[in-house]
């Protein structure tokens, strides 16, 4: 997807001025339903700007806000970075089989599929055994601030046609792609999914950590609904200590990134 496409989509949204009108659930909500691949690009390895290298896939940032398309980190950050993409590449959780985390889940480069019950929404996607439940009419107490997840708690709200991911309770262990940006266990995240089109769902995340950044910041790109009659997702297993791991470590003079695990 293209930037300028994605901050247009970002407006219209905001500005409510998209006249689509999403197909209706039986409690008369969106109908996310379906199966879904991420149009943003190369986000997997990089969120920000950054060109192509071997084995590196090159793209535009997916970052909306700031406006120089950056995160925002405080002072102490990018030295903690580049010592994990210098000496610690391997460590990507994702390289050993741990779920992606929230936002990286949704740009992740495997498809997800939806499926949706009254007072409920289930995103599974299709790597290393995931599945997050979320609540849409949960007025419960949520986990105390010490139960600390991968994929963290979500409980969701509609504001119109948009499903609302609120999410805390991640534990700081997860990267949000192969380039080492990292994630503290003071993380929270606000996802926002539109549908836009038929075929099209319009996503938002917004991420709050005050022990790393100096402000919110954003994200956003489109999800594409697959159509073909018939298409089913396959598992993608994933199993620590598998061949393509050595796509993490250093060789031939520097990092080697990819998905970890195997079909």
């Amino acid at each position: 997807m293209k930037p300028w496409l994605c901050i247009f989509a970002a407006a219209a949204l905001a500005a409510g001025q998209t006249s689509y009108k999403a197909p209706r659930t039986s409690e008369g909500k969106p109908d996310l339903s379906g199966i879904w691949f991420t149009q943003a690009g190369a986000a997997a390895w990089d969120i920000e700007e950054h060109p192509t290298a071997p084995n590196i896939v090159g793209g535009p940032s997916i970052i909306i806000d700031p406006p120089d398309k950056k995160i925002p980190y405080q002072a102490w950050a990018p030295a903690k970075r580049k010592d994990l993409i210098d000496n610690h590449a391997f460590d990507d959780p994702q390289a050993h089989c741990y779920p992606s985390g929230v936002p990286r889940v949704a740009y992740a480069p495997f498809g997800f599929e939806i499926t949706q019950s009254p007072g409920l929404v289930v995103i599974m996607p299709e790597n290393f055994h995931m599945y997050r439940i979320i609540p849409t009419n949960d007025t419960s107490p949520r986990l105390p601030s010490t139960m600390k997840l991968f994929n963290g708690e979500s409980r969701g709200r509609w504001e119109g046609d948009t499903l609302v991911v609120d999410v805390t309770n991640q534990n700081g262990r997860t990267w949000l792609d192969m380039a080492a940006n990292f994630t503290t266990d003071a993380l929270h995240v606000v996802e926002r999914y539109t549908r836009i089109a038929d075929g099209t769902l319009h996503y938002e995340a917004t991420l709050d950590d005050p022990a790393l950044y100096t402000r919110p910041w954003t994200m956003a790109f489109n999800i594409r609904r697959e159509t073909r009659p018939g298409y089913e997702l396959l598992e993608f297993a994933c199993w620590e200590g598998e061949r393509d791991l050595a796509h993490y470590t250093q060789e031939d003079g520097g990092p080697k990134k990819d998905s970890g695990g195997k079909k």
